[in-house]
C-alpha cells in the first residue's frame, strides 16, 4: 500500500499497489501493521455504506462531538465522489482548511480521515456506492455537522448538488458553534 500524506495532518489518501497478470490484478486495501507504521489507529467498530442514486448527490460535512470522536476509512466501489475532509481540530495547524479527493472504483483509493476533522462527498457518477470502515460506534446525540457552503471554509465543490438532505441543509454556520 502506499501512503500518500494531505495537506490535513494526520490524514492519508492510501493507494494499493496493484498485482496484475493475465486473470487481473490484486490489491491489498487494509493492513495493520502497515497503518501502525505511520501511526494510524486500526480501530474499526462499524462498516456503512451509502448508495446515491443520481450525480449531484451531497451527504456532509458530518462528524461526531467529543468524547465519540471517529476515525474514518472511505472508498468507493461503484460510480464516484469528489471527498472533502475538513480539519475542525482547534490546536491544528490545518484548523479549518480542506482538501478533497476523487475517489472511484478505478482508482481503488481509500481516504483516511482522522478524528476530529468533518467529512463530506458529492458524487460525480450516478448508482454510487460508498463504504465508511468507522473507529466509533454512531451516537445521535454526538453528531454535528457543517454546512457545505459555509463561507467560514470556502469549500470548492466541483458542482452544485441536485440532492441534498434538510438535515445538511439545515445546519447551523460554524461560527455560531
Amino acid at each position: 500500500m502506499n501512503f500518500s500524506a494531505t495537506t490535513i495532518p494526520g490524514a492519508f489518501l492510501i493507494s494499493p499497489q496493484r498485482l496484475e497478470d493475465d486473470r487481473g490484478f490484486f490489491a491489498r486495501t487494509f493492513c495493520v501493521r502497515e497503518l501502525a507504521e505511520r501511526g494510524i489507529d486500526d480501530t474499526v467498530v462499524q462498516q456503512s455504506v451509502s448508495f446515491n442514486y443520481r450525480r449531484g448527490t451531497l451527504r456532509g460535512m458530518h462528524y461526531q462531538a467529543s468524547p465519540h470522536l471517529e476515525n474514518k476509512f472511505v472508498s468507493c466501489s461503484q460510480g464516484g465522489i469528489y471527498d472533502v475532509v475538513l480539519d475542525l481540530r482547534p490546536d491544528s495547524i490545518t484548523f479549518r482548511r480542506w482538501q478533497a479527493f476523487t475517489l472511484t472504483p478505478e482508482n481503488l483509493q481509500v481516504l483516511f480521515i482522522p478524528a476530529g476533522c468533518a467529512h463530506g462527498f458529492i458524487t460525480i457518477a450516478d448508482s454510487t456506492l460508498v463504504h465508511y470502515d468507522i473507529s466509533a460506534f454512531y451516537v445521535p446525540d454526538a453528531a454535528r455537522g457543517i454546512r457545505f457552503d459555509d463561507p467560514a471554509f470556502g469549500i470548492e465543490w466541483p458542482e452544485r448538488p441536485s440532492v441534498i438532505s434538510p438535515r445538511d441543509l439545515g445546519f447551523p454556520p460554524f461560527l455560531e458553534l
